[in-house]
Formats: C-alpha cells, sequence, structure tokens
C-alpha cells in the first residue's frame, strides 16, 4: 500500500478549520458516503492491544434524538440541527476483562492468532491490567476503554475537517441518566456499555465568531535530546 499523498500544510488546515460548531445548517446533510468514510475512520483507528472497545450508534430518527435532549443539556441544539448525530459507546467490565469472552474471540476470530500467540498475548494484557494500569475496579476499566474511544472520536472530527464537514464533541450530558434512556430506548445492554460522547457532524451555519486560540508550541512540548 503506497503512502498518503496528502501535505503537512493540508492536513493543519484541516485542524485549523476545525472548531465545535455549536450550530449547524439544518438544510444541509451530510451524504451517506462521506458518513460512512467518517464511520470508517473510526473502524480503521488504533486501541490498547487492538481489542476495538468501542460501538458507535447514529441517531438519524427524530423522535429519539428528542429522547436525548433532557439527558443531555449541551446536546439540544446540535440535535435540532446536525445532520448526523453519533454516540460513543464504550466496553465495561464484562466485556473487557482480561479473561473475558469478548477478548478471547477478539483474539481467535478477529485477530487469528495461533494458540500459542494467544496465550502469550493473554498473560500481557493480563499484567497490563493487573499490575502495569493498575485496573482493579469496574470504573477503572471503563475509563481506560473510554481513553481508547476517544481516539475513534478524534480521527473521525479530524477526517469530517479533512473533507470540509464540521463537527462537535459533546460531553454536556447526564451520564446515569443517559445510559438508562440508551438502555430503555436504544436497546443497549449497559452492564456491557456505557457512554462515553456525543459527537454531532453537519455543515456549520456561520463561521466562529473568535478565531481559534491555542497555547504555544513551546509551552507544551518539552524537548530532552
Amino acid at each position: 500500500m503506497n503512502a498518503p499523498n496528502i501535505s503537512k500544510e493540508e492536513i493543519l488546515n484541516a485542524f485549523r478549520y476545525r472548531h465545535a460548531t455549536k450550530e449547524f445548517d439544518a438544510s444541509k446533510i451530510v451524504s451517506n458516503e462521506d458518513m460512512e468514510f467518517i464511520l470508517k475512520t473510526a473502524q480503521l483507528s488504533p486501541s490498547s492491544f487492538g481489542f476495538e472497545p468501542w460501538h458507535f450508534i447514529v441517531v438519524q430518527n427524530k423522535e429519539l434524538r428528542e429522547l436525548l435532549k433532557p439527558v443531555a443539556w449541551g446536546a439540544p441544539l446540535k440535535l435540532d440541527t446536525a445532520s448526523h448525530f453519533v454516540l460513543g459507546l464504550s466496553m465495561k467490565a464484562p466485556m473487557i476483562k482480561h479473561d473475558a469472552d469478548y477478548i478471547t474471540r477478539m483474539m481467535k476470530d478477529v485477530k487469528q492468532l495461533p494458540e500459542d500467540v494467544m496465550e502469550m498475548y493473554s498473560k500481557f494484557y493480563r499484567e497490563f491490567q493487573e499490575r502495569d494500569f493498575n485496573l482493579n475496579t469496574d470504573k477503572k476499566l471503563f475509563d481506560w476503554s473510554s481513553k481508547q474511544t476517544y481516539i475513534a472520536l478524534g480521527n473521525m472530527m479530524t477526517a469530517a475537517a479533512l473533507i470540509g464537514i464540521d463537527s462537535c464533541p459533546i460531553e454536556g450530558f447526564h451520564q446515569e441518566k443517559a445510559e438508562a434512556l440508551l438502555q430503555d430506548k436504544f436497546g443497549v445492554d449497559i452492564n456491557k456499555y456505557g457512554l462515553s460522547f456525543m459527537t454531532a457532524f453537519g455543515y456549520r451555519k456561520a463561521d466562529p465568531e473568535h478565531p481559534k486560540t491555542r497555547r504555544e508550541l513551546e509551552e507544551i512540548v518539552s524537548w530532552k535530546s
């Protein structure tokens, strides 16, 4: 496979272009082809041990969007105007503990590892959870899982910006109430999955009022040569 032919400046321009879009132009719809491209970048995103502890729900049903509003204080305007609205779910402890059936299936059926490699991989993963990162509670495991899902979120937003599509990541929701709703109305097993974020995609209604501000690179990067 050939290396991508895209300039560094084009990539940086996409980062400069991207902003947390508060209101979208409801008359403009992201094409199915473009949305599938964005979701494909989530599928191809890296994750720790390559275990992909995520699931994404694209909420296009207007009634379901309305149900989300009372539990997501940061989302109503986006729910009304975004072309596509995505819920980022992360796996909970029963799915991602070192001895979980899902982990075995990933190694055997998806990664197609030989038995001896599976044993070694499983040993490393167990030591990683129990010793290296001390993931000894359900909350710690879910937080670790969410960290992986955020990698996919970043890639989706960057990919969208590269093709001129706007986005907004949303953490403005009540997690417990939102997950209860997902179980009741979306068919989500909240023993297995938790809600990490919401994301809106579409086309901005207006440009940002203020230019993007960031700390200087020298302030956030240290070199030890």
